[in-house]
């Protein structure tokens, strides 16, 4: 009896094995994994078990294994995925096995991580973090990274539009537990055979201090292939700036740009612009990178052109030319259905105004009244289309309308007004000079006339005096001076 209850001693000292693998649990289909088993500097053999699978892989330690050994799988397939363990064996025996590892490879198609309302939170507000896929998919996984690694399982739902998804909620958070997640869905029979996983979907808690300002030199307007860069800066001084846009997944970050006026700016581009860049963006501030980040910056709308096929025209009523203090009405218009119109102004840093659509006489149409125009109205102006699926897709633009706008004075600063009244005495007085010099030389030209005509009249005969005065008539040299002429 004594020798078998040390038997038993000795195996209840042996220390558990630890099981990993590189590059991780989660495996590219056909991508090379190691997985490590780790025992004690006594260990003369490992042996590597996978769930469900009566073959077993040993391995002999070797003088450079030390207290550990590798299994090596040059390339990950479906029957490699599953659950294993591992033991080694000592002079006392046999070892317990190991914490189980979970190996997994991925198959499908990605499934989308978002965050619901957004990915940007303030302090103390719970967010929703939905993986949807369009595959049947009965089951997904959600994954925070990070030193400690933290996963949530759970069933998925049909959503109303033909996608499978799983709702996991997270929060409240604060500026210690924001975090990066990815997520995976799998079939319920195929518990280790995962999808690729979703983009990295990062989680940020705003703050409350000053809102960055958020711009574009492009103009919000933009055609397909163009570059278009989004500037956000501060005279706060972040050192580093986050852009988001609604119903994004992504948060990319560029660290700040410090000016000698004491601003600081990043620049995101977004080269060459597709559809799918339209939208409505913020950009954030941070002072440090363990600071909360700033309040959101004013929202900027990005609007893409040429995204349905129709082109609206642009007309003005009254006639392109207005006078000053008139009223005038810009009238934009299409055959095809038209959920909004836009019109925009070339250099105008406002946004677009946008009206809803009318329809009369077998068209769509939007009236944009403008009282009372002034000087800063003049310019040119377009308008576009754009339908209820997605306002921030336009249509192709309509061609260019050029209002001019009469009747606006200058004010001339003060020191030329005071030139001009000094001047004005001597100025007055040279115009009176000029105006009896040319009325003498007037009465001159008059008299030398009359004796001309005289000399003339002599030497010709009434008749064809009388047809060549006619001929004069006929064929006279002057016109009419339209009143707009002689200003």
């Amino acid at each position: 009896m004594t020798p078998i209850l040390t038997t038993l001693l000795c195996f209840e000292n042996l220390l558990k094995p630890i099981l990993w693998a590189e590059p991780g649990p989660v495996i590219i289909w056909k991508e090379p994994v190691t997985i490590w088993c780790q025992g004690t500097l006594e260990a003369q053999e490992y042996r590597l078990d996978k769930e469900g699978n009566s073959m077993s892989r040993h391995m002999l330690k070797t003088l450079e294994s030390e207290n550990k050994v590798r299994f090596s799988i040059p390339a990950m397939m479906w029957e490699h995925a599953g659950r294993y363990r591992c033991y080694y064996l000592s002079p006392a025996g046999w070892s317990e096995p190991s914490d189980p590892l979970e190996l997994v490879v991925t198959a499908y198609s990605r499934p989308s991580l978002s965050a619901l309302p957004s990915p940007v939170v303030t302090s103390g507000v719970n967010v929703t973090l939905r993986c949807a896929s369009r595959l049947g998919l009965g089951r997904f996984t959600l994954i925070e990274e990070g030193d400690h690694r933290l996963s949530w399982t759970l069933d998925s739902h049909q959503h109303n539009h033909g996608k499978f998804q799983a709702l996991f909620p997270v929060g409240p958070l604060t500026f210690s537990n924001r975090g990066t997640f990815r997520c995976y869905g799998y079939e319920n029979n195929t518990p280790y055979v995962w999808s690729e996983p979703s983009d990295p979907l990062q989680l940020l808690v705003s703050g409350v201090s000053r809102k960055p300002s958020l711009l574009t030199l492009q103009g919000p307007v933009v055609a397909p292939g163009e570059n278009l860069t989004l500037q956000c800066g501060s005279d706060v001084g972040y050192i580093r700036y986050a852009l988001y846009k609604e119903g994004g997944d992504g948060l990319p970050q560029r660290p700040g740009q410090q000016s000698q006026a004491g601003l600081s700016q990043a620049s995101f581009t977004l080269n060459p612009v597709r559809g799918s860049h339209g939208g409505q963006y913020r950009c954030y501030g941070a002072h440090n990178v363990s600071s909360k980040w700033s309040a959101p910056s004013d929202p900027l709308d990005i609007l893409i052109a040429g995204q349905i096929p129709d082109r609206p025209s642009l007309s003005v009523q009254l006639g392109p030319t207005v006078a000053s203090g008139e009223k005038v009405t810009l009238l934009c218009q299409s055959w095809g259905p038209m959920f909004t119109f836009l019109l925009a102004k070339e250099g105008a840093a406002h946004p677009p105004l946008r009206l809803r659509s009318t329809y009369r006489a077998q068209q769509y149409l939007a009236e944009f009244p403008i009282s009372p125009v002034t000087s800063a109205h003049a310019g040119t102006y377009r308008c576009y289309g754009s339908r209820s699926s997605d306002p921030y897709l336009l249509s192709h633009s309509s061609e260019p309308l050029e209002l001019v706008v009469s009747g606006a004075t200058e004010t001339l600063n003060p020191a030329q007004n005071k030139s001009d009244s000094k001047t004005a005495p001597h100025l007055q007085d040279y115009t009176v000079e000029n105006l009896i010099r040319m009325g003498i030389a007037g009465l001159v030209l008059v008299f030398l006339g009359i004796l001309l005509f005289e000399a003339q009249q002599s030497q010709r005969s009434p008749t064809r005096c009388s047809q060549e005065v006619n001929s004069r008539e006929d064929n006279a040299p002057f016109r009419v001076v339209e009143p707009w002429e002689q200003i």
